[in-house]
């Protein structure tokens, strides 16, 4: 042993060997990273989201896009509005002209001649009437036949047949006249026309044709997202969510809320009980009332506008979130007693 170490004596390059400081700072660096790597996934929180890509609607169904369609068959005679036109309601749209332009004076004249018809059937079941009571006496008296009493029955029958056909006739025509006399569009309400799908004079359209697209003026904006069918269990009406409008400037953190910048805050209003063809479900959020930003205002966030929504449900570690990205699991469920994402919006 002794001499081993007289012999190591004479070999004085390993001793003098040493790792670099670099080393040792890259060691030190790497141990120091992971051990904070470790602190991160376990007790750094992280908001569960899901959600989609949506467009800006209303829950009203008068205040959607609508169509206005021709009421009667004709020509167009004259445009009121334009594309893009703003209308209240009342405010004429188009007047159609039939093609006889000589129509309703030919249904009024029709009009009064089953007015006439009319009168002449009452005045016959009137007389029938007198006709029935004076056989009726007789018939009494037993100075009239029970076949005279019958046949003046049977008369007045007969004539009040006449009357109500008379009438319904004369609804008819009232129908058609009124029909006819409806060939003045208006705005239903407030609102714009979107655009203008029918031409000029030299149109013919049908009843039902689509002359014009007309969008009402909304006062309740919802935003219209959908859901896939793994995650929609989880959603939960009142459960908060974060919206991002189309063209407006945002920073987004679905993880962490409280950091995004240019998101807007809604609530779960509804979510529907059955799928779409494609299997998504739809979920409507609307402004949430304690907000601390309202929603953009509606010429920033027009309606159709495309948006993309983060319902919160709840929150976990860092590390649980990626294992269960990486495993393609659902989220996790939401506590008993508590509205998904609430945790997540402190």
């Amino acid at each position: 042993m002794a001499a081993l170490e007289q012999d190591m004596a004479h070999f004085t390059a390993l001793a003098e060997l040493k790792v670099p400081r670099i080393f040792r700072t890259v060691f030190v660096m790497l141990m120091v990273g992971i051990i904070c790597a470790i602190g991160f996934l376990i007790y750094v929180p992280w908001v569960q989201t899901t959600g989609g890509q949506g467009v800006v609607t209303t829950l009203n169904p008068n205040e959607r896009q609508q169509e206005i369609n021709a009421l009667v068959s004709g020509r167009i005679e004259e445009w009121f509005v334009r594309d893009g036109s703003a209308v209240l309601k009342g405010d004429p749209i188009a007047r159609i002209a039939d093609i006889d332009p000589q129509l309703v004076e030919r249904l009024e004249a029709e009009r009064q001649q089953i007015q006439i018809q009319l009168q002449a059937s009452q005045s016959a079941l009137a007389t029938a009437e007198i006709d029935q009571r004076r056989m009726n006496e007789l018939f009494e008296a037993g100075l009239a036949a029970r076949r005279d009493f019958e046949q003046a029955q049977i008369r007045i029958e007969e004539m009040r047949g006449r009357v109500a056909e008379a009438q319904a006739n004369l609804t008819r025509a009232d129908t058609r006249l009124s029909r006819q006399s409806e060939q003045l569009l208006t705005a239903p309400r407030d609102g714009f026309i979107q655009s203008v799908n029918a031409g000029d004079a030299a149109t013919y359209v049908n009843a039902g044709d689509v002359l014009a697209t007309f969008v009402p003026e909304t006062s309740e904006r919802v935003i219209e997202i959908f859901v896939d069918g793994r995650d929609v269990a989880l959603v939960q009406y009142g459960a908060k969510a974060r919206i991002q409008f189309e063209g407006w400037p945002a920073v987004q953190f679905s993880g962490w809320p409280s950091v995004a910048i240019g998101t807007f805050e809604g609530v779960v209003t509804a979510v529907d009980q059955s799928a779409q063809a494609d299997g998504r479900f739809r979920v409507l959020i609307a402004e949430d009332p304690n907000a601390e930003h309202p929603w953009p205002e509606e010429r920033y966030a027009r309606y159709g506008a495309a948006v993309q929504s983060w319902i919160l449900l709840e929150t976990v570690p860092v590390g649980y979130e990626i294992w269960r990205q990486l495993n393609n699991f659902p989220p996790q469920v939401p506590n008993t007693g508590q509205p998904g994402g609430q945790s997540g919006t402190q």
